[in-house]
């Protein structure tokens, strides 16, 4: 596969949030979209991360801009994901990584000399045509809507 970037047209994406409702990227049309893949709910840094969206979301909100967390835990984990920590935002499940394969953040990762597969932290900025605006590939979980407000003036 080919690795995405500014301009090309996003993946089309189809998959159930924390509540089992099917969640289309159509629906988003002529807004602007922030897609945050992470590796796992309740892990530290996804957390961190998370709760920094969620904090700024109001902030957010008013640039117009809509946020969609999206990870390979199903829709079970994310609803309690989504609950303990109070995020205001949807959380899609792809247990299959076809839509994390699809926007090329589903790789070859290793920790302590170990070699698995798993989510390359990234977020990619969906703009108002479907069209992808700009990815952050280098994702600072403490400082992620100052990212994306740096990028999305």
């Amino acid at each position: 596969m080919t690795e995405l970037k500014a301009g090309d047209k996003a993946p089309a994406i189809s998959l159930k949030n924390q509540e089992g409702k099917k969640v289309s990227l159509k629906e988003f049309k002529g807004k602007k979209v922030v897609l945050f893949f992470y590796p796992k709910d309740m892990t530290p840094t996804c957390t961190v991360e998370a709760c920094n969206l969620r904090d700024n979301y109001s902030l957010l909100q008013k640039q117009g801009i809509e946020v969609i967390g999206i990870s390979p835990d199903d829709e079970t984990s994310h609803l309690k994901f989504a609950d303990k920590h109070e995020l205001p935002f949807t959380l899609l499940a792809d247990p299959t990584h076809k839509t994390l394969n699809d926007y090329g953040v589903w790789g070859e990762k290793s920790m302590y000399g170990k070699k698995y597969m798993g989510v390359l932290r990234t977020t990619v900025l969906i703009n108002e045509d479907g069209k992808i605006h700009d990815m952050i590939r280098k994702v600072e979980s403490k400082n992620h809507t100052a990212q994306i407000l740096k990028i999305w003036k």
